[in-house]
């Protein structure tokens, strides 16, 4: 009888020892893969659902999350605006659900999407927009040139058309400064 009570307590301890080390390499594993999503990923998960974005110098915007890129965001508001959101100028997000989208499911042309891809989007548009900075500071005009890192802005006042006259100024902007851009 002593002899089955010390196998049944070897067999019970190396089951515990198995399950502990199975727990462990399940809880290293989970660590090493989430190590590998992307913000992008997750944003990319929650598009068409509403977001909270607290962004630098523009404060926080509520909306739902229409579309992503890899460096940018596009936000309808609830006011009924759309913001398109540098990432990098990105505080917190709140609203996001558990899932996230898979890496290998963007396609390489979305990848390649870039915040400047965008902004050339409004410039050939020749609308009128809003930048916001991350100091908070707002210039309104009509986007001229896209660089690869700047752009430059004709300023004129809000609801006039980008005439000769009515510009005060060209503004270069590095997109490093940049926080929202939102059509006038």
């Amino acid at each position: 009888m002593r002899w089955h009570d010390l196998f049944d307590d070897l067999e019970a301890q190396y089951g515990a020892a198995r399950d502990a080390e199975l727990a462990a390499e399940v809880s290293d594993r989970s660590r090493r893969e989430l190590a590998l999503v992307r913000l992008v990923d997750r944003l990319r998960a929650a598009i068409d659902q509403p977001v909270t974005v607290r962004v630098t110098g523009s404060g926080v915007i509520e909306g739902r999350l229409t579309s992503v890129g890899p460096d940018w965001l596009l936000i309808a508001e609830t006011a009924g605006r759309e913001a398109l959101v540098a990432t990098r100028s990105v505080l917190s997000f709140g609203g996001l659900m558990a899932q996230t989208a898979d890496a290998r499911s963007q396609g390489e042309v979305a990848s390649r999407l870039t915040l400047t891809f965008a902004l050339r989007g409004i410039a050939r548009d020749r609308s009128a927009v809003t930048l916001s900075y991350a100091d908070g500071s707002t210039t309104t005009g009509t986007l001229d040139r896209v660089g690869a890192d700047f752009l430059e802005i004709a300023e004129h006042p809000p609801g006039e058309a980008r005439r000769r006259e009515a510009v005060r100024a060209v503004r270069t902007v590095p997109l490093t400064a940049l926080a929202t851009v939102r059509r006038v």
